[in-house]
């Protein structure tokens, strides 16, 4: 147990102690100095005569500098820490929504008309989309012909982003992409009370093989949830890659290229009252819905109860420190100067 801790404090940010750890350095540098000094006054005057020729210099005045300078370190140190004693209760409410995030994983998506593909940059939206999260709840599912759910509805930040790095083409057991099915199994982790703290987020390129997803997101629209939408990819497109080497082909042996259908995905979001963005004209697609939509959600009341607010008592050493800092400047390693004696017998 610490000092701090035997005193009945607690430690506020502990992981400032760190710093205590210069207090050795400087107390080392200020003695080995007085040492230093000692050493050249030896060879300029002899021990025995030092008192006569230095009357006036104190040995014990320049080592109680250095402990002034040693205790100020200290308790600035203390007072990084912050040392807490006592606390306070206040009622708190936490609001916060529910979110799904439906990641296709579909093979186009592997396009590389945005760099270096199209997943990767939905990903990294995502990852944005993360930070930015508070008491929110997230689940992500990952979906190509069939769905998968990586995560459910959760706030831990960590778990999701290693399941979003996990998500990979690899893992589809059927091609293609269904956005319907892909929405119903979002709709599926909602608890059906009311969509009005509930949200569908939707990355994808577009390519509705099964043409069910307007008719399911008409379903959300039924139930107050809205799905926002971001369209992955460019209207101009590119080649799907295929293995290590060449490119997905169709039964002409022409190969495919794969463009984002944006007017599928727009109809989507204005079904639902939400909203539909592409990375192809928004840098920043899913940021800017979170910003200008999703975070002016209601949020669902989630916790009610106390917070307990510590009571930091930083000032305490701070004071001290201070109080050290005033005597190291003002301690001169001189006592006051005496007259000499034949200026004393002038008189």
């Amino acid at each position: 147990m610490t000092a701090l801790g035997l005193l009945g404090f607690e430690l506020l940010r502990p992981t400032y102690a760190a710093l205590l750890g210069c207090l050795p350095v400087v107390l080392f540098l200020g003695f080995f100095a007085l040492r230093a000094r000692r050493r050249g006054l030896r060879e300029l005057v002899d021990e025995r005569h030092a008192r006569r020729f230095l009357p006036d210099f104190s040995v014990t005045r320049a080592r109680l500098r250095v402990a002034f300078a040693c205790g100020a370190l200290l308790f600035l140190g203390v007072s990084m820490l912050g040392p807490v004693r006592g606390f306070t209760l206040r009622e708190v409410e936490r609001k916060g929504l529910d979110l799904v995030v439906c990641l296709d994983t579909s093979r186009s998506m592997l396009v590389r008309d945005k760099k270096p593909n199209r997943l990767e940059r939905a990903k990294d939206q995502i990852r944005l989309l993360l930070d930015k999260l508070g008491n929110d709840r997230v689940a992500l599912l990952a979906f190509s012909g069939d769905v998968r759910r990586e995560a459910p509805l959760t706030r831990d930040r960590r778990t999701m982003r290693w399941f979003l790095d996990l998500a990979k083409p690899e893992d589809n057991q059927q091609g293609g992409t269904d956005i319907g099915a892909a929405l119903e199994a979002a709709l599926e982790l909602f608890d059906g009370r009311t969509g009005a703290h509930e949200a569908i987020i939707l990355l994808t390129d577009g390519e509705d093989l099964q043409a069910r997803g307007l008719e399911v997101a008409r379903e959300a629209a039924t139930r107050g949830i809205r799905v926002y939408v971001v369209g992955m990819g460019t209207r101009i497109g590119g080649k799907i890659p295929s293995g290590r080497a060449g490119f997905v082909k169709d039964e002409n042996g022409e190969e495919v290229v794969s463009s984002l259908d944006g007017t599928t995905l727009e109809a989507i979001a204005l079904a639902t009252d939400a909203a539909y963005l592409s990375i192809e004209d928004h840098p920043l697609p899913l940021d800017e819905i979170y910003e200008k939509r999703i975070s002016r959600l209601e949020g669902r009341s989630l916790e009610n109860g106390k917070e307990r607010i510590p009571h930091d008592r930083y000032q305490w050493p701070l004071v001290l420190a201070l109080a050290c800092m005033l005597g190291e400047t003002a301690m001169r390693e001189r006592r006051a100067g005496r007259r000499p004696r034949a200026a004393q017998r002038s008189r």
